[in-house]
C-alpha cells in the first residue's frame, strides 16, 4: 500500500469520525432541547396552580395567566370557612381511608402473592387466571352493583360512608398480586429450605425472610394503595351521597361548579397544593427503601 492511499484512508477516517461527532453533537442539542419543552409544558400547571392559591383576586376569569397580587388568605379562609365546604373535614376523611386502605391493601397483596408464589395447592392456576381475566375488566362496571350492596347494608350515609369506602378500595387489593408475585418468584428458594431447615414456620419464613427482601415491591404497593382513594373521584362520588362522607376529589370538584367557582376558585388552587403535600411527604420517606433488598432480610 503506497503512502497516498494510506494518508488517503487516514483523512477519510478522520473526516467520517469528525462527522460522526457533529451528528453526535446535533441530537443531542436536539435531545435536550425536546427534553427542556416537555419539562416547561409538565411543570407549567404546577407553578400555575401553587401561584394561583396565593391569588389576591377572586373567581376563574383573569385578565392575566398568572396572578399579579398574592395574598395568604385562600389557604386561611380554607381551613376556616367550613359553613359552605368543609375542607378540613374532607382532607381528614380522605387521610383516613388512605391509610386504612395502604395497610390493608399491604396484607392482602403480600398474603395472595406468597401464597401462589411459594405455595403449591390444588386450582392455583386457575385462580390466578381468574384474577387475570377478572382484572381485565374494568372496576367502573361493577359500581352500581357495589353501590346497591352499599345501600343495603347501610353504609352510604353519615360516618358509615369512610367504612364503604375502605371496603370497597381493600376489598379487590388481594387480586393484584401479579406484580408482587413476580418479585417474589426472583427471591432463591434455597433461603425458604434453609430457614425451614432452621425450624422457621412458614409465617417467620414469610415475615423475616420474604417480606425484608420485597421491601422495593412493598414501597410500590404502599403508594400505590395510598394514592387510590386519595385520588379517586369515580367510586367516592358514587357511595358518598352526603358531605359528610366527601373526600378531597369530590370536595375539589364542587367547588369549581357554577354556583361556588367565583368565590372557590383560587381556594380551589389551595386546595390542589393541600392535596398534593401528603403524595410528597410518602414518596420523599418511601423513596430510600427502594434501594434495599436482600440485605434487609434475616433468618431466625
Amino acid at each position: 500500500m503506497s503512502n497516498a492511499t494510506a494518508e488517503h484512508q487516514l483523512a477519510n477516517g478522520a473526516k467520517g469520525l469528525k462527522n460522526q461527532k457533529t451528528r453526535r453533537r446535533v441530537l443531542d442539542v436536539i435531545t435536550h432541547v425536546f427534553l427542556a419543552l416537555m419539562g416547561i409544558i409538565w411543570i407549567t400547571p404546577i407553578v400555575w396552580v401553587f401561584l394561583e392559591s396565593f391569588n389576591k383576586n377572586q373567581g376563574a376569569y383573569q385578565n392575566t395567566f398568572f396572578p399579579t397580587k398574592f395574598t395568604f388568605d385562600n389557604y386561611v379562609k380554607l381551613f376556616t370557612e367550613t359553613d359552605v365546604m368543609n375542607f378540613p373535614q374532607m382532607f381528614m376523611n380522605t387521610f383516613i381511608v388512605a391509610i386504612f386502605v395502604c395497610l390493608i391493601s399491604m396484607f392482602f397483596v403480600l398474603s395472595v402473592a406468597f401464597c401462589m408464589s411459594r405455595l403449591r395447592f390444588h386450582f392455583r392456576k386457575t385462580f390466578m387466571n381468574i384474577a387475570l381475566i377478572l382484572g381485565m375488566f374494568p372496576s367502573i362496571m361493577a359500581v352500581v352493583a357495589i353501590y346497591f350492596i352499599l345501600k343495603a347494608m347501610g353504609l352510604t350515609s353519615g360516618s358509615n360512608t369512610l367504612i364503604a369506602l375502605i371496603i370497597v378500595y381493600s376489598a379487590s387489593t388481594g387480586a393484584g398480586f401479579y406484580v408482587m408475585k413476580g418479585y417474589m418468584d426472583t427471591i432463591p428458594a434455597s433461603l425458604d429450605e434453609a430457614a425451614y431447615l432452621d425450624g422457621c414456620t412458614r409465617w417467620q419464613v414469610f415475615w423475616k425472610i420474604i417480606v425484608p427482601i420485597c421491601k422495593p415491591m412493598i414501597v410500590y404497593q404502599a403508594i400505590t394503595g395510598f394514592l387510590a382513594p386519595w385520588l379517586d373521584f369515580v367510586m367516592a362520588g358514587v357511595i358518598a351521597r352526603d358531605q359528610h362522607g366527601w373526600t378531597v376529589a369530590l370536595g375539589l370538584w364542587n367547588m369549581l361548579q357554577k354556583e361556588y367557582i367565583y368565590q372557590w376558585y383560587t381556594r380551589f388552587a389551595a386546595g390542589a397544593v393541600c392535596v398534593s403535600i401528603p403524595i410528597a411527604i410518602l414518596f420523599i420517606v418511601m423513596q430510600r427503601f427502594y434501594q434495599e433488598a436482600m440485605s434487609g432480610s434475616v433468618k431466625g
